[in-house]
């Protein structure tokens, strides 16, 4: 399988897993992409894998407030709500919110502030402790979202394709989640409201548990993709372009497309 670069990118990197088949498939897979919101599944499976192991309970309630402070500097600083992609969470600053409402809105509509919120309460070495049990490599949490000392700092978020299919694969196989605690993870990826790249290069009937990222010079996509009569497949789309790029998820949408035609074409 080939995966033709659009002159508009600076790089793509592209993974793929068949459950189908077995076969596993990348195109710089090991390159290192700004996260974007991608990173947001690592913070899920880890508030999931923490509530299994009774460390925290997903109806604990989190006091909603816009201000963190900077892993940088100890400087205050606030989620801008014109950037959130979700605007209910920033509706109830002020009031309690359940740890797994903040957990939904953080993957459904993307939602910075309560990301933001989830990363506070379980910490971020709690995140990079289960990437690690898990045995990720190629997903990198170092910072909450919009930490501009931090970024400016050198500190950044970073995921490679191959990275991100192993993190979904978890959903899949093995043992590291319970089939509960799977299944309401399936739940709050396949909810996701944001569906103009993958799903939007698939066939009607597809359904896709996934987990977009888009800033000004990356837009990625990343999920399981489950298609009438045969496994899942797991696939990670990442580009980077220069901010000046208008066209974004269209040529994330063909790369999906050409995926799953492929995969069809071997059957």
């Amino acid at each position: 399988m080939k995966i033709a670069r659009s002159a508009d990118f600076d790089a793509v990197g592209v993974g793929m897993h068949d459950f189908e088949t077995g076969e596993s498939f990348a195109h710089d897979g090991d390159r290192l992409f700004h996260a974007a919101s991608t990173m947001k599944v690592a913070i899920l499976l880890a508030i999931y894998t923490l509530a299994e192991q009774g460390r925290i309970r997903l109806d604990d309630t989190l006091h909603v407030r816009n201000r963190f402070i900077s892993l940088v500097g100890d400087q205050v600083f606030r989620v801008a709500a014109n950037r959130d992609g979700d605007g209910e969470v920033h509706r109830r600053i002020g009031r309690s919110m359940r740890v797994r409402e903040l957990a939904r809105a953080m993957i459904t509509r993307s939602s910075n502030l309560a990301t933001n919120l989830l990363l506070e309460f379980i910490g971020l070495k709690a995140v990079q402790r289960v990437l690690e049990e898990a045995k990720i490599v190629g997903v990198k949490i170092e910072r909450g979202v919009e930490d501009t000392r931090a970024f400016e700092a050198g500190i950044s978020n970073q995921v490679t394709a191959c990275g991100l299919v192993s993190l979904f694969r978890l959903l899949c196989e093995g043992d590291f989640f319970r089939e509960e605690t799977r299944a309401q993870l399936l739940d709050i990826l396949l909810a996701q409201e944001f569906n103009s790249m993958i799903p939007a290069g698939l066939p009607k009937g597809a359904r896709v548990a996934h987990k977009t990222g888009e800033i000004s010079t990356v837009c990625h996509d990343a999920g399981i993709i489950f298609l009438p009569n045969r496994q899942p497949y797991v696939v990670a789309i990442l580009t980077e372009m220069p901010a000046s790029v208008e066209t974004r998820t269209g040529p994330v949408a063909e790369i999906s497309r050409a995926i799953c035609e492929a995969l069809k074409s071997d059957e």
